[in-house]
């Protein structure tokens, strides 16, 4: 039966090429809103694993993590809680620096917590609480840049003095630039503000109460822990979620229905050749079989197909100017596994009406027809 499967699949070079390219459809909309939705995702993460916390706190409900906003006395009182060992007040703004870096990060911090945060000064010194026009340099970003301790930078119009190279550990954090939080607050028009805040618990403390009594004490907050838990925040993640979720669900109904009727018409090509397998003795299940089989194959042809062009698209994305530096394509198992299981289905699915009606076909009717 395999032999006849291949060559009922490739003797109708038309049927298989259509019928692979609707799944092929199917196969770029999943995995690629997968990609997409993964890598943005990714990024927001790892603006949170830039300090070094157990957990961060953010304002409920805003469009984007960067648009929250709280008040810097809420620092202190976070840090005031029970099994709380430190909490730093962080507002992280982003500018484009140049073409080749549209995200550049800017973080401001006080001097005094620098380490709580997690940076490590690799050259230089760090800023101090009073300093004006003076920054620390991610070292990955004086790297990038071609700069070094003493040289200047104008970030967003406004020209520094690089007076330290920092190492925190996350690729994001490294690229960008950190300042003294109250000269931050002033460029951006956000005095007494922060964005986030950073926390870490003492040894043993159980880290859910925290968070539990952080958010019962000022409900106008939400603690984050990890990169699932940005739908409780970020609206524009959950929306992106909803919608990739969604795109599995419409690839299967109209990939299916594509399928269906592609193979629906090869069914009627196919009457008599179905009427002489049932006279000759094939049950109605290796029928079946055998025409689900080769919707089955047929959605694998499609799903290689539509992984290489989601490779393709995924990465002509991330150079578009409007994504470049906030699109890194992450090609994860578990979102081709899901594209995989999207072809499967459409060919299964596709295959399943046509693979019915020439089951219950009668012989003597199907080898009637002309």
């Amino acid at each position: 039966m395999y032999e006849l499967l291949l060559h009922n699949v490739f003797a109708r070079k038309v049927r298989t090429a259509l019928t692979a390219v609707a799944v092929a459809i199917g196969v770029i909309l999943v995995a690629t809103l997968g990609v997409v939705t993964h890598s943005f995702t990714d990024t927001a993460a790892a603006v949170l694993r830039t300090g070094k916390a157990d957990f961060t706190v953010s304002q409920k409900g805003v469009s984007d993590l960067l648009s929250s906003i709280i008040d810097e006395a809420k620092v202190q009182k976070i840090a005031a809680t029970p099994g709380v060992a430190s909490a730093v007040g962080a507002l992280v703004a982003t500018t484009k620096y140049n073409a080749a870096n549209p995200l550049f990060l800017e973080i401001g911090l006080p001097a005094s917590q620098l380490t709580e945060f997690g940076v490590k000064v690799v050259a230089g010194q760090p800023f101090t609480e009073s300093s004006s026009g003076q920054v620390m340099l991610g070292y990955r970003a004086a790297d990038n840049l071609g700069k070094r301790v003493g040289d200047s930078i104008t970030i967003d119009g406004v020209t520094y003095r690089i007076v330290g190279l920092y190492e925190t550990g996350q690729s994001l954090g490294d690229t960008g630039a950190m300042m003294p939080l109250p000269q931050l607050q002033a460029h951006e028009r956000e005095a007494g503000e922060v964005t986030l805040i950073f926390v870490r618990d003492q040894p043993g403390a159980s880290i859910p109460k925290i968070r539990s009594i952080v958010e019962h004490d000022n409900p106008e907050l939400v603690t984050i822990r990890s990169a699932t838990e940005f739908g409780r925040v970020d609206r524009n993640l959950q929306l992106l979620d909803a919608v990739d979720r969604g795109s599995t669900v419409l690839a299967l109904f109209i990939g299916g229905i594509v399928v269906g009727n592609t193979m629906l018409l090869s069914f009627y090509q196919r009457t008599r050749e179905f009427g002489v397998m049932r006279a000759v003795g094939w049950s109605r299940w290796r029928l079946m079989l055998l025409i689900a089989g080769e919707g089955l194959f047929m959605g694998l042809l499609g799903a290689m197909v539509g992984v290489l062009a989601t490779w393709g698209l995924t990465q002509w994305l991330a150079h578009l100017p409007a994504l470049l530096g906030l699109l890194h394509p992450q090609y994860t198992a578990d979102i081709f596994w899901r594209a995989l299981g999207v072809a499967l289905g459409i060919g299964f699915l596709g295959a399943m009406y046509p693979a019915l009606r020439a089951a219950f076909l009668s012989p003597a009717t199907a080898l009637s027809r002309e």
